[in-house]
Parts: structure tokens; C-alpha cells; sequence
């Protein structure tokens, strides 16, 4: 699988500043996403300069990761550019299965200290950058890299809490199936998400997924009433290759 190894954040900031210059996907102000995630934004999708966190689950590792991939993958396929920082375990195979188009994909497992800086170049040249939350991160540091990303029309992923977020995403809830008596493989798991946050976005909303995706996915409405049934688009084949940058340790 191809990579790239880049030291240093002004090699970084020189690499990422045409990423998306041939985007045809870059005049549109909301990028695509899942259709039976759709419910759960304002906008119906990522709308650039927005800031759209998705909260860390109990315990830590509890479906937010799947949920990153989804939240990518449309916009990957219409040609955006993505990054994920500060997230070693995000795999480039998962990436793939979900849809992301590798070649359009950096990834910054190891950012350093140097993390906002980072984030910050990336945020320059590429559509949708996610990023683990260091704990802590001041409040002047996240509202200077969503004012950058507001800026810049990109959309910011933290990926952890982060304050004044425009929508804040949450696996609240899971059960995995495939698992028979006491025997057979963990295939797919059904996750409740939850979404809250701000202005448009006031109105706590739910839905329940399966993550890897499925043919039906129901809609769980705040008050009582029948369940929706959302039919997603057909998947496409993932492009080979990946674009590996790492930071100054």
C-alpha cells in the first residue's frame, strides 16, 4: 500500500495546501454523507465550516471510530479530500471497506505536540479533518481551529469532547450480531447515535445503525411513532492506495 512519510509541520502545510485545489466537490457548501445519517445534521449532510464532533462513548472505544468512517465515506466518494490526526488504530483496510477513497485519505497517527499546528495546515488544503482530542485543550485553542476551519470552508471532526461544537455525535448504545451459541464471528453491530447541539441543531435527535452499514436502518423519532426505513445508496469499490503523513514526535 503506498505511503508518504512527512517531518515537520511546514513540510506538512506545503503537501496539504493543493490537496483539494481539483476537488470537484469543492464549490458545494454541504458535502454528502450516509443517507440514514442525514437526519441527525442540520444541514442534511457536513456543511463546510462547521464544526461536527463526535463524543467519545463509555467505554472509550464503543463505535465512535465506525462512526468517524461513516460520516466520511459520501463525501470521500465525491471526490473530498479527508485527514484523520491523532488516531492509530484507524485502519486503512476498515477505510477502504466503508468506502473512503485511499487515495484521498492522509493520515497523522502521531501528530506530537506540535498537534494544533497540525490540525491547523491540514485544515488549509483538506475538506474534512478529524481529529483526537488531547486532553486537555484549552477553549482558546479550539475556537481558534474552528474559526480557521469556518475560514478556510473545511470541516472540522474532533474526535473527544469539544466545546461549541455545531452538532455533537454519540454511540450511545450497541449490540453486536453474529455470534451464535457460544460460537460463529462478530459480522456487523446495530448502534443507537445520538445527536445534539446547537441553533438548528437545539432538538436532541436518535437513530439507530447498522455500523458496518446494512440495507435498513430505523429511525428512532424523540416521541412515540412507527419506525423509517432509509434505503442507502449502493456501495461504490474503494481506490488502492493511502497517504500516511506523521508529525514531529
Amino acid at each position: 500500500m503506498a505511503g508518504r512519510m512527512v517531518v515537520g509541520s511546514a513540510a506538512l502545510a506545503e503537501l496539504v495546501r493543493p490537496a483539494s485545489a481539483p476537488d470537484p466537490a469543492g464549490g458545494h457548501r454541504v458535502l454528502p454523507v450516509r443517507p440514514e445519517l442525514t437526519g441527525l445534521l442540520p444541514h442534511r449532510g457536513l456543511r463546510r465550516g462547521s464544526t461536527i464532533a463526535v463524543g467519545v462513548g463509555q467505554p472509550r472505544h464503543s463505535g465512535g471510530t465506525s462512526l468517524i468512517l461513516a460520516l466520511l465515506a459520501e463525501a470521500s466518494r465525491a471526490g473530498s479530500w479527508c485527514a484523520v490526526v491523532g488516531v492509530p488504530t484507524f485502519g486503512a483496510g476498515a477505510a477502504a471497506e466503508a468506502g473512503i477513497a485511499l487515495d484521498r485519505l492522509a493520515l497523522v497517527p502521531h501528530p506530537g505536540p506540535e498537534w494544533p499546528t497540525v490540525v491547523a495546515a491540514l485544515i488549509d488544503g483538506v475538506d474534512v479533518v478529524v481529529t483526537a482530542v488531547p486532553a486537555p485543550v484549552s477553549a482558546s485553542v479550539a475556537s481558534r481551529l474552528a474559526a480557521r476551519a469556518r475560514q478556510r470552508g473545511s470541516v472540522l471532526v474532533p474526535y473527544g469532547r469539544w466545546d461549541g461544537a455545531d452538532v455533537t455525535l454519540r454511540v450511545v448504545r450497541g449490540v453486536w450480531e453474529g455470534l451464535g451459541a457460544g460460537r460463529g464471528r462478530l459480522r456487523r453491530r446495530e448502534v443507537t447515535v445520538s445527536a445534539r447541539g446547537r441553533g438548528a441543531a437545539a432538538r436532541p435527535k436518535e437513530i439507530k445503525v447498522w455500523l458496518p452499514g446494512d440495507e435498513l436502518t430505523r429511525v428512532i423519532p424523540r416521541t412515540a411513532g412507527r419506525l423509517r426505513r432509509v434505503t442507502p445508496a449502493p456501495a461504490v469499490p474503494s481506490r488502492r492506495g493511502a497517504l500516511a503523513l506523521v508529525g514531529r514526535a
